[in-house]
């Protein structure tokens, strides 16, 4: 999106995830970001895509936090790793849970701090604390040191408490469909390339998998994408007929374009 590089993507057959090769040095990653399309650090409602992704968001909201509360029990404590322009903090504060949030982005930090959300550049700054819940909704893959992190989220999560992760699912439908033209590869953003085996098999030493659920609008939104980097045109119906043959696949091999995936802290 932004250099127009081109990055490879390495089968890890022990992990069964795949690797953005080279892997950029995590002072030149920010760089990667500076573009007005990438739609996750802005509250840009311009053009189909734009219009698209704050459509969608907010349905996504309420489903989040329905989502949380149902793992916890009850509400209490949350991080929210990755936390963008802070709609999903300020929609959980809102209903009262206590928040907290990690995001790099100065720009996206600045319109969360206008809606009331504070949030902090790093996982450094949650030091001997622990939360009820932790989530990371499409941002493990961006995460360059992947094994710290994982330290790290096990010592943020209470016993008993829930890690939610969402990522793309590089075996789906859709992914199989585009090839190197997938835009849920994202390269060099997306450094990391995750199937439902490797995301178990990570956490699996501190943590319980307890379910995975599909995220069907990602395929759509996805393939229009997709589509756009293939053709340039900004709207599709054969992006449209892709991503729901892909919810479609995705039923008969639990295969969907992106999982959420609910893990229990073991005690």
């Amino acid at each position: 999106m932004v250099t127009g590089e081109v990055f490879d993507l390495i089968h890890n057959p022990e992990m069964d995830f795949l690797t953005t090769t080279p892997q950029p040095n995590p002072e030149k990653l920010p760089t990667y970001y500076e573009s007005d399309e990438y739609i996750s650090h802005t509250d840009a409602k311009r053009g189909i895509f734009s219009f698209l992704y704050q459509t969608v968001k907010k349905w996504s909201l309420k489903k989040k936090t329905q989502l949380i509360i149902e793992q916890n029990g009850e509400i209490g404590s949350l991080l929210d790793i990755g936390a963008g322009t802070g709609d999903f903090l300020k929609h959980a504060k809102k209903i009262g849970w206590k928040v907290d949030g990690v995001e790099p982005n100065l720009n996206a930090t600045e319109l969360a701090l206008k809606k009331g959300i504070q949030l902090q550049p790093s996982l450094n700054n949650f030091k001997n604390q622990q939360f009820d819940v932790v989530t990371l909704w499409h941002v493990l893959e961006h995460i360059p040191n992947l094994d710290e992190t994982v330290q790290q989220l096990s010592k943020l999560v209470k016993a008993g408490g829930s890690l939610i992760i969402a990522v793309p699912n590089f075996k789906s439908y859709d992914a199989e469909h585009y090839g190197m033209f997938w835009a849920a590869y994202d390269v060099p953003r997306h450094l990391w390339h995750f199937s439902k085996s490797s995301i178990e098999h990570i956490f699996s030493e501190d943590f319980k998998l307890e379910k995975i659920k599909p995220m069907i609008f990602d395929s759509f939104y996805v393939s229009l994408l997709s589509e756009k980097y293939i053709s340039g045109k900004k709207f599709s119906l054969k992006a449209l007929w892709v991503g729901f043959w892909s919810n479609v696949q995705g039923m008969r091999t639990n295969e969907y374009s992106s999982h959420i995936y609910c893990f229990k802290k073991r005690k």
